[in-house]
């Protein structure tokens, strides 16, 4: 009782100081500013993706087994939670938007914002990074004689946009179940509290038995139709759907400060207890694990899924983790960076362009450096300090042609409380 007395005056505590905020700007800045740092970190996470995939193109042999640790581990903990996050962040401005515009002019401003998007990397900038990884060894395309232009067909891809895709599918489904409920979804209901840590508990131990579940027949590292993350379905939709759920009762506003240590403390607790049981005596599934998401191996045992109880502790593990590192940043980004700054506004307006354009970038500038003689982490450290202003520089230029920056501007609209 004296536990949730002292997390309701938490609560009232950060109403008032987050709605004295909310006076001042209508949008959420700390959430523009946590989306630009969540963009900045795909951009990382995929230069380690080129690095630890490539390893033993971009250094001379014996490999550097220490580095490739690294930039497998850096890789483990970024896809355990931060597309999750991208989902709850949409969730959350979905009920928003599509109040706003109604389900016709919801679909086709999401349509365009994201279809057109995945079209062009689809038919232009995967190709064109295709053709730039024709200069590697080829783990990541198969070599053929063809000429270039006949190998076209083979180099269209979704690649990163999966995520778009896959928005594109919840939403769709929620305009669906708005247009089946109407009454009852567009009926005022009393405001829901936020959950105790014991429901935050619960709702980890069912998304980890979901997880461990669905990762029997998708384990971590199975493409299918594109699709690189099936394994974490799971996730992404339960985080999309508390997203809905929160946006209808102010959590992100609400949320105490409380809930962000605890979560904290729930993600380096696991993280130093379940990640290593989960990775016990499995370093070669660990070293293999870039090609396996590369889909150069197939289907791996181990902590990457097929019903192991490895898989099942990994489960738990990026379930935990997930939970509490989101729950960590909102609070700490809502708390410490929630000013809108110059350069702040900046990131975040170029933050989906970046997603969308990025991927080349990163691949041409890992092959720029491959000739630098340095360790392979100071190698990987550089690219991503040269790149990422890179690709915001890029999103920059692209927003300048007028077309660009109309669908882009939408996305502005989107994180605008109604």
């Amino acid at each position: 009782m004296t536990d949730r007395t002292e997390q309701q005056t938490d609560a009232d505590k950060m109403m008032i100081q987050t709605s004295a905020k909310a006076t001042s700007h209508s949008r959420l800045v700390f959430i523009d500013n946590l989306k630009a740092a969540l963009i900045i970190l795909v951009v990382v996470e995929h230069f380690a993706v080129m690095y630890s995939d490539n390893i033993a193109f971009f250094q001379a042999k014996p490999v550097d087994t220490l580095a490739l640790l690294v930039l497998v581990l850096f890789q483990l903990l970024s896809l355990g939670y931060f597309m999750g996050l991208f989902f709850l962040i949409s969730g959350y401005f979905t009920p928003k938007s599509f109040d706003h515009k109604g389900a016709k002019l919801y679909l086709r401003d999401r349509l365009l914002r994201l279809g057109i998007p995945t079209l062009i990397y689809m038919f232009i900038l995967n190709p064109i990074a295709a053709i730039i990884l024709t200069q590697t060894p080829g783990t990541f395309i198969k070599m053929t004689t063809l000429p270039i232009w006949q190998q076209y067909i083979q180099f269209i891809g979704i690649g990163s946009m999966w995520f778009a895709i896959m928005l594109l599918i919840f939403e769709c489904g929620y305009v669906a179940w708005r247009m089946v409920a109407k009454r009852w979804a567009n009926r005022v209901a009393d405001p829901i509290a936020w959950p105790h840590f014991g429901v935050i508990f619960a709702f980890i131990l069912v998304l980890a038995l979901t997880s461990y579940l669905v990762r029997i027949a998708w384990p971590l590292g199975k493409i299918v139709f594109g699709f690189p993350s099936l394994a974490y379905v799971p996730q992404y939709l339960s985080l999309f759907l508390i997203g809905i759920v929160a946006s209808r009762n102010n959590w992100l506003r609400t949320w105490p400060e409380s809930m962000g240590k605890r979560g904290f403390w729930l993600a380096l607790v696991g993280t130093l207890i379940l990640l290593p049981i989960a990775l016990n005596g499995q370093l070669g599934t660990l070293i293999l694990f870039p090609a396996a998401i590369s889909g150069q191996l197939g289907t791996l045992d181990g902590f990457l899924g097929s019903g192991t109880w490895q898989s099942g502790v990994y489960a738990l593990w990026d379930s935990s983790f997930c939970v509490g590192i989101c729950l960590f940043l909102i609070t700490f980004f809502r708390r410490f960076i929630d000013s809108p700054g110059r350069l702040g506004k900046f990131l975040s307006q170029q933050a989906f362009t970046v997603y969308v354009i990025h991927i080349p970038i990163v691949i041409f500038v890992t092959l720029a450096l491959y000739s630098l003689h340095i360790e392979l982490l100071l190698r990987f450290g550089l690219a991503a300090a040269i790149g990422v202003p890179l690709c915001f520089s890029a999103a920059y230029l692209v927003r300048k042609i007028p077309l660009a920056d109309k669908i882009v501007a939408k996305s502005r609209d989107k994180y605008r409380m109604s």
